[in-house]
Order: structure tokens, then sequence, then C-alpha cells
């Protein structure tokens, strides 16, 4: 894509330009300094809502619940400092309808219109007891429990009587949690009787069921392991509250209750209290506190212990890190908000024009997941207050910030007759002129451009202070790219040229990677792998021809998906050049060239043929080559025997004779790898002797035809042991010959050097 560089001209550019126009009137903008609080209401009493904003007057102030305005009637009505008064509060009205449910205070001035927060109303509610005490039996000096639950707005408080008398909680022995569990420990016979549960809140009074406590005689001498009765709930709760994790032990000796975190942090000390025997309270708690939270019961003195853990999440409200600031803009500019929020869970961010929800599409963009407000191309219609709401289950909040539209009388038309001209692959000229009106005042102009198929918030700008045209650099080939104008004073911005679109040249293919191997002494094997770096290709070219020559045996023209080719009857004394390109619509791309002499590999083959020999030979030792090397044995005896027998003469006759026999190269080259290890064996030390002692004579021949026939493989070709290795390591073409076309004695390079240049058969 276009560089950076371009971005980073323009705010230098529009900071000239604006620096006299980016001033707010703060006065006008309107901003709340009290918003109305979450509340529980209290059936048939009054209740009062507080709102206050600061602003130009006038301001008229309103309120809504769930979305609709409230009329004002007997039992709403609005002060001059903006509170609401709901006059006689009913859950449930004649009607049908409640005065529970969302308020939002609702102010607005010839500037623009705020929404407050979302405030909650609910009413004050005690339901009946769905967690009534039981009755319990213990053991003096054990523990007893008693729990009762009731739902309730707001949360009831829980106290608790005993035989119609409230429980002393100043006896350490008795410990009260703030969630309604009582709990005795060191049982007395005195704690015997009746126990109650009282729940009250602003809806009223109730009273549970009654449960038994009864104490029977002292066992506790008796050992018993350390047990936990009841462990940690998992608890959700939000930031400021009071975190109460329960743990009750029992055992004798009486157990140690200990606390830790699964994580391994800490659980450190500011707010932290032991209720009890060894129930842990977290006061005012924040994100800091979530975790896993494990209970120990140990027994004294020992390494045994019981556990028992409890999950405690802490939901954090959303609050702004960076609130939107109010800003102004020349008309046709861009305007752009950021609204960054944290919370726990985290927050949801939703953007407000003058209290009504926005909706992006057209020239308005969100980003970031809400977070960057984006207004391209801005009219009067546009100028509005903007709000951003960041809201979680934990609650939600609001910032606000004002867009003010500059306009200015003589700002110029727009910029005319725009034309874009592809140059180069990578490259585009805009060229434009001046506006037909106010052209006086140009102080420069300023071209915008993306790629088509991007939408308009990745659009990018490039400053052109004096010339009428301006070239667009480092742009992807083979691409379309939008392109408009405008003109700036320093008064503002004009309309925005016509839009022009153009695509930039294509691009021929790189240089594609080329290897080579020699199969054989006349077969050549080019394997290839295309380059993605430049433009796509559409299929390849291969040349050859011997080296030092002028003239290409070639094109031999392959589809995009072939990569391998065997370039076959080559002269094996010869050095051959090897030139591979890959092309497209755009034309050739620059080829890839290589070298191959086929005389250093076959003198290569051949030097590490007798090493390759005795390897193969050797590795395949059997009970068949154990049997032939002790025919070896006997053979080698009668071998010395004759070669005392026969003269000089003789031995020198029959050594020429050896040397005339084809049979003999047979078993010096040929000798196949399918012998046993004796045979080996004869092959080095066998056939030296006989090349040594020389020829038999006369009678002796018939055992020269023996040792023939001992030694000697049947079924030998007559082909050396570098092609036979050579030929069975070729992978033929896969590209039948009818779909290679060939174009013989093509001049690819220079004319050859002196008369004209011998055709290369290859």
């Amino acid at each position: 894509m276009a560089s950076t560089r371009h971005r980073r001209l323009v705010p230098c550019f529009l900071g000239i330009l604006l620096n006299a126009l980016t001033g707010v009137i703060c006065e006008a903008e309107l901003s709340f300094t009290l918003e109305p609080s979450d509340i529980i209401a209290v059936q048939e009493q009054p209740l009062m809502l507080h709102c206050q904003v600061n602003g130009i007057p006038p301001i008229v102030i309103q309120w809504r619940q769930n979305g609709l305005l409230l009329t004002q009637d007997q039992q709403h009505a609005t002060f001059i400092n903006g509170s609401l008064l709901i006059g006689h509060f009913l859950q449930t009205k004649s009607d049908g309808s409640s005065d529970e449910g969302d308020y939002e205070c609702v102010a607005q001035n010839s500037f623009g219109l705020v929404v407050s927060r979302k405030a909650r109303i609910l009413a004050a509610t005690m339901a009946e007891f769905h967690v009534q005490p039981e009755p319990v039996h213990v053991e003096e000096s054990g523990v007893a429990r008693f729990q009762c639950q009731i739902h309730g707005l707001p949360e009831p408080v829980i106290s608790w009587e005993k035989d119609s008398h409230p429980v002393d909680t100043k006896n350490e022995r008795y410990t009260l949690l703030p969630t309604g569990v009582l709990q005795i420990t060191g049982v007395r016979d005195e704690d015997s009787g009746k126990f109650c549960c009282v729940a009250h809140n602003s809806a009223g009074v109730k009273h549970s069921a009654e449960a038994l406590l009864t104490v029977s005689g002292s066992q506790s001498s008796v050992y018993k392991e350390p047990m936990i009765l009841v462990g940690p709930e998992n608890l959700t709760l939000t930031v400021h509250q009071t975190a109460i994790l329960e743990c009750v032990a029992t055992g004798y000796p009486r157990p140690i209750v200990s606390w830790s975190r699964l994580d391994g942090r800490p659980i450190g000390v500011e707010g932290i209290q032991v209720l009890g025997t060894g129930n842990l309270m977290i006061s005012d708690v924040g994100v800091q506190h979530s975790g896993v939270y494990v209970c120990a019961a140990n027994k004294p003195g020992t390494r045994v212990r019981r556990t028992a853990q409890g999950r405690l999440v802490v939901q954090a409200p959303a609050e702004f890190i960076q609130p939107p600031q109010s800003i102004a803009r020349p008309v046709g500019t861009t305007a752009i908000f950021t609204c960054q929020a944290q919370g726990e869970p985290e927050p949801q961010l939703t953007w407000l024009k003058n209290g009504q929800i926005l909706e992006p599409g057209g020239h308005v963009r969100l980003r970031n997941n809400n977070s960057t407000l984006t207004i391209y191309g801005i009219s009067q219609d546009d100028e509005a207050i903007y709000q951003c709401i960041a809201e979680n289950s934990a609650g939600s909040t609001q910032a606000s910030a004002r867009l003010t539209v500059l306009l200015a009388d003589g700002l110029p038309g727009a910029p005319a007759h725009v034309r874009a001209e592809a140059l180069s692959p990578t490259s585009i000229r805009v060229s434009w002129r001046e506006p037909d009106q106010n052209t006086q005042d140009i102080i420069g102009y300023v071209l915008h451009f993306r790629r088509t198929s991007d939408p308009v918030e990745k659009e990018h700008e490039t400053v052109s202070k004096v010339t009428l045209q301006q070239v667009i650099q480092d742009l992807e080939p083979s691409t379309s790219y939008t392109f408009y104008v405008k003109a700036y004073t320093s008064h503002g911005a004009s309309k925005p040229s016509d839009i022009v679109t153009e695509s930039t040249h294509g691009e021929v293919p790189a240089p594609p990677s080329l290897y080579t191997k020699v199969v054989n002494s006349s077969v050549i094997q080019a394997t290839w792998e295309p380059s993605f770096k430049m433009g796509q290709h559409q299929g390849f070219r291969l040349f050859y021809k011997r080296a030092h020559t002028a003239l290409f045996t070639g094109p031999i023209t392959f589809p995009r998906n072939v990569t391998q080719y065997n370039i076959t009857q080559l002269d094996p004394t010869l050095v051959y050049e090897i030139k591979l390109l890959a092309f497209n619509q755009q034309g050739d791309g620059n080829s890839t060239v290589r070298f191959v002499s086929l005389q250093e590999a076959v003198e290569k083959s051949v030097v590490d043929i007798p090493c390759d020999c005795v390897k193969d030979e050797q590795s395949k030792t059997s009970t068949t080559g154990i049997i032939i090397g002790i025919h070896i044995g006997v053979t080698c005896i009668i071998f010395c025997i004759l070669f005392l027998v026969f003269s000089y003469r003789g031995r020198l006759k029959m050594c020429k004779t050896i040397e005339a026999s084809p049979q003999a190269g047979s078993i010096a080259v040929g000798e196949s790898s399918s012998t046993s290890q004796g045979a080996a064996g004869l092959n080095g030390t066998a056939r030296r002797a006989m090349e040594v002692n020389g020829s038999a004579a006369g009678k002796k021949v018939e055992d020269n035809n023996e040792l023939e026939r001992l030694f000697t493989q049947p079924n030998m070709q007559e082909t050396s042991l570098s092609d036979s290795y050579i030929l069975n390591e070729t992978q033929l073409s896969t590209i039948p010959l009818d779909q290679a076309a060939t174009e013989q004695e093509m001049q690819f390079q220079e004319p050859p050097r002196g008369g004209a240049a011998r055709q290369d058969q290859g």
C-alpha cells in the first residue's frame, strides 16, 4: 500500500490551516454536573431523581422512562434545577404501568442535546424465606450452624433470636455473618433453645420458622479427623462491596483454619478480617481480589489437612480512560472522536448524536470496537453533540463532546478536471485544474486516495502546495485506486472534486528458481520453483544450448502448474547452458541461467563404481557366498601350482590373451551385485593372480574354461555400472511431448560470431 509518509505530511499542513480554527466555545457545551443514581424506592412514598446541567441558556430539561419522554402530570414534576419528583411511587398502577424502570435526564439548548447515564429505579421488596433454619444436634464443645436466606430490595439485614430474644452477638462464641449465617463454636448446654431468623429492610420485617438446637454429652477426648462442614461459596460482587468467605471446620483436637489463593498470590492484609474461628471477610473488594480462595483445616502439629475452595468474581462498572474531546473542523474535512473505557466485564460502547443512537454508514464509520468515531467530509448537518455510552453488567457511564462545523464565506469551489494516469506498476500521476471561483486565497491542495476495494476509513492523503499534479508512489501492481482533490484556504476546505479511478500497470513475473540434475550421460533434469514477489505467472519458457554457441533450442513452453522437464539426447562431452523464465499477460520476466557439464558427471560416476560395487556385494553375504568362497580357495591353490609349473613365456602369452578377452572386461566392470562375498573376493584376488601368472598353454585350456564357468556371472549385460547406477535414479518428465511447444533454432541472445551458426541438436 502507499507509504505512510503521505499520511504524516497531512497533519502538519492541516495544522497550519486550522491553527486559528481549533478553538471551541466551552461555555456553549452542555455537560452534567449531577446525574441520577440507582434507587430502591419505597412503595407509595415520594421519590426524587437529581439532575444538574451546565451550558448557555436557555436549557430545556426533560426526563425519559425506558426511552420514552415522561409527561408532566400530578405524579411527575420537573424542578427548575432539573430534578424529577415522583410524588407517589407505585410498583404497579391501575392501568398496568409501573414507576419502575430506567430513567434518563435529557438536556438541550441551541447547540445540541445530551442524555445522562441510565438510573435504574426498583421497588423495595421482601420475598418469603427460601432457606429456613433447620434443627441442629451437636455434641458439647462442637460447632452449631444456622442459616436462612431471603431475597429483597434493598438487601435484607439478618439478625437472630433465641427463644424470642435477640442473640447476644457480644459473646465471642457467637458469630453472625452478614450473609445471614449464625455460627456457635464451643457449644455448651446453655446454648440449647429455639433459634429464629429475622430479616428487615425498607419494605418490612419477616420472621423465619424456629429451629431447635440440642446439645448432647461431650466426647471431646475421642480423636476425630479434621473435616470441613461448610466451605466457601462462589461469589460475584461489585467493587466496594464486602465479601464473606465461610469456612466451618470440626475435629479433635480443634483444627486450625488457614486461607490461601489458588494462584499463589498473597491475600494481603488491608481490608482483611477473620470472623469467628475461620471465616474470611474482605471489605471494599476490588478487581484485584478476584480469584479462587482455598480454606484449609489442619490438624495441629501434623500435616493432616482438609481443603475446600470457592471463586470470588469482582465486577467493576465502566469508567472512561479517554473520553471524547470537543473539536471544531471546517466543512469538508474529517472529524475523529476517540472514546476508551475500562471495567469488568469489558464495557460495550455506544454512540449517540443529539441523544439518538448513531448508526454507522455513508460518511460515518465506527472502528476499534466502537472506540473511534470518524466522520468524513463533514457538513453543517454533522454539527451536534456526540456522546459515548460505556455500559456493562456492573453499571454505565457517559461522556459527551461537541462537533463544531466551521463555515466561511468565499471558500473556493471544487478542483476541476481531475485526471489520473498510470505511469508504472507502482505509480499513478493525478492532475487537476483550479476551481472556477474564489481561487485567490488557495494555499494548497490535498489529494485523497485509496484502493477502490478499501473502505473509506483506509483513505490516505498527500499535500500539493504549489503544483496542480501529484505522483503517488509505492502502489500495488494491477490494482484500482480512487482519487479526489480538495482546495484549502486559511478559512477551510472546498467541497471534494469529482472522483476518478485508475489502475496501475501490471507487472511481469520475477525470475524463477532453477535447479539442474544430471540423470545420465545424455539427459539433464531441470526443476524450478516460481517466485511470488512480483506479478503472477501464467507459465514458463525453457531454452538450452551448447555453451559458447549463439543459438538456443526453444522456447519449450509449459503451463503454470508444471515445474519439471528432462532435456534428452545431449552430447556427453559438452557443457550446456540452460535458461528458464516465467511469463504472464504483461510479458516475459527476467531469466535464470545454469551451466551444466555432462563430461564431469560421467567421469565422476565411473570413478565411484568400484567402491559402490564392493559395498553392494559385501552387503549381500549369504550361505551361497560361503560355498563359493570354498571353491575360490581350492582354485587359488590350483592357481599357485600352475604358476610354478608354467614358464615366463607361457605366462606372458596368457596375459595378452586375457587382455584381449571381452569376458575379462565384463568381470572387471560389469560384475553383478547379486554375488556373495566370496565371489567379490575372487573379483580382486583371483583376477589379479590371472593377470600376473599369465595363461596356461595346451592342455590347460580346459582349466581356463572351468574358471570361466565357475566365476563368470550368467545373464551379464554388456553395460557399465555407472550407466546402470544413474539410470536407476532417472525421473522421467511428467509432460507429454505433445504438450511441450518447441521452437527449434530460436536466436535468443546475440547473433553467432563469424558465419552462420551450426544448428544445435543437443
